[in-house]
């Protein structure tokens, strides 16, 4: 039997992280060296948004570049990872009335992350997208669907921020507003101390709350890799910090390091 995969919640940030050196993108190559080599990745990206669950099956996933106004040297990155019928429809098996839907592909809250933590591409790669007609609670159940895929050498990473408000971002900031701060480490403790309740109903933490996203596509991605997660598992923590005034760049990885 292989040794059961970890989980991984990346703060993807700004897309620049995929062409730029950064504490941020050393941060997500150290994740990778700190867990198993998975045989298959399942990405949750809080940029395919849809209304129903969707996973695509495609054998070559195309790349998607959802992001506007950035430098061209962006737009030429290649992630050329292949997909994975097999367990698109593993997937399909496990969430009841999630369908295919090859119109999308590999956006950059994916590839962005992959491309630093798996630069060779080799290593086939499944998205999921984030049904926004639903509450945190569903979410969270969905992960808890997919945790069989943790015994199966799957890695289920998802990609999005704890804090992401764009309508407040100082782009000549280096931390994080107080209520951001405060927001992402009363995420952050939850997490650590496995009160995954606090997180689903994330109101709780307040003012912060509020302020910390206009809608929560950027956070939900996160309540799937607590609901895989086991009850017991070890949490840790990677980049544990605020950009740019509102957004988290937090990272967690539940389970077993190698």
């Amino acid at each position: 039997m292989s040794q059961r995969m970890p989980v991984v919640f990346v703060g993807h940030g700004s897309p620049m992280n995929a062409v730029e050196d950064s504490a941020f993108s050393e941060g997500w190559k150290k994740i990778a060296a700190d867990i198993p080599v998975p045989k298959a990745i399942l990405m949750v990206s809080a940029h395919w948004m849809t209304e129903g669950s969707f996973v695509n099956d495609s054998a070559s996933p195309k790349m998607v570049y959802d992001m506007y106004g950035f430098p061209e040297e962006l737009y030429a990155v290649k992630y050329n990872a292949s997909g994975s019928a097999e367990l698109a429809h593993r997937v399909q098996s496990l969430l009841n009335g999630t369908s295919v839907d090859n119109t999308w592909g590999i956006d950059h809250g994916a590839w962005s992350v992959l491309r630093r933590m798996y630069p060779k591409a080799d290593i086939p790669v499944v998205q999921l997208s984030v049904d926004m007609t639903k509450d945190a609670a569903y979410h969270f159940n969905l992960g808890k669907a997919l945790a069989p895929l943790r015994d199966e050498g799957v890695l289920v990473i998802a990609s999005g921020n704890v804090v992401h408000n764009l309508s407040r971002v100082d782009w000549n900031m280096d931390g994080g507003y107080d209520w951001a701060s405060q927001f992402d480490s009363y995420i952050t403790s939850a997490v650590k101390e496995h009160r995954f309740s606090d997180v689903i109903h994330y109101e709780k933490a307040g003012s912060c709350a509020q302020k910390s996203f206009t809608t929560p596509d950027h956070f939900f991605p996160l309540l799937y890799v607590l609901g895989a997660s086991g009850g017991e598992d070890e949490v840790r923590v990677y980049n544990n910090e605020c950009a740019l005034g509102a957004i988290s760049m937090t990272c967690f990885v539940i389970g077993k390091r190698i």
